[in-house]
């Protein structure tokens, strides 16, 4: 692990070169540990994929004592067993109805639709960052048997709860947004309730399965298509 200044109130801590599931573990372990020793230091942390943004509060702190109670919490981090993250489970409705790319993923993959959809709902994924909209996880890592490139065309809406993939990540979309990955079925979980606490199901470090539904199942469960 490394320390980097990464503005005039933050550093960033790098935990490895590349995103791994031990990596993740060791991100969400020191989120959860930081929050509680450097409370009233603390403006925010941001976790990644293998790193953690810590921004400070100036007037409780200078940049010397935040790096160096850095240093001491990582190495006693570094010494303790890593938390493995909550499993969480997503229903997912997967049909072309609700995932447009579905039948292309499945022929450009040479398997049959039951086939992806098996694939994908058999994996443990996890949670190795949030970004690009208030509560889409991005999730890893996808068999490589279906991963799919992005669209080569980016479509102006994609529907809130679309499931998708790009390359070797899965996600959620929380919300109607423009969007490039490939659309396989949809989720009715709220991926995102900013009047709740915790405002979200998953966070980073986190471990995620998706579970099939039927059409049926996910209209009762609030879904809409």
């Amino acid at each position: 692990m490394r320390i980097e200044v990464a503005g005039e109130n933050a550093l960033i801590i790098y935990f490895g070169d590349k995103a791994t599931p031990e990596t993740s573990a060791k991100v969400q372990h020191a989120v959860s540990v930081l929050e509680i020793e450097l409370a009233d230091k603390l403006i925010d942390l941001v976790p990644s994929y293998a790193s953690l943004l810590v921004i400070y509060d100036l007037f409780s702190c200078d940049h010397l004592e935040i790096k160096k109670h850095l240093r001491e919490l990582l190495t006693q981090l570094d010494q303790a067993e890593q938390q493995e993250g909550d499993l969480v489970s997503l229903p997912v409705y997967y049909s072309p109805e609700s995932g447009p790319d579905l039948e292309m993923l499945a022929q450009n993959a040479n398997l049959e639709v039951d086939e992806v959809i098996q694939i994908h709902s058999q994996q443990e994924y996890r949670v190795y960052a949030i970004g690009f909209a208030p509560g889409f996880a991005y999730l890893g890592e996808v068999d490589p048997r279906i991963a799919a490139p992005r669209l080569s065309t980016p479509r102006q809406k994609v529907p809130k709860g679309a499931v998708a993939i790009a390359d070797r990540q899965t996600a959620v979309y929380p919300a109607e947004s423009p969007g490039g990955w490939n659309l396989i079925g949809l989720c009715p979980t709220e991926m995102f309730t900013p009047d709740k606490t915790p405002n979200m199901p998953v966070k980073v470090g986190d471990r995620v399965t998706f579970k099939p539904i039927t059409r049926d199942e996910y209209l009762a469960l609030g879904g809409q298509l």
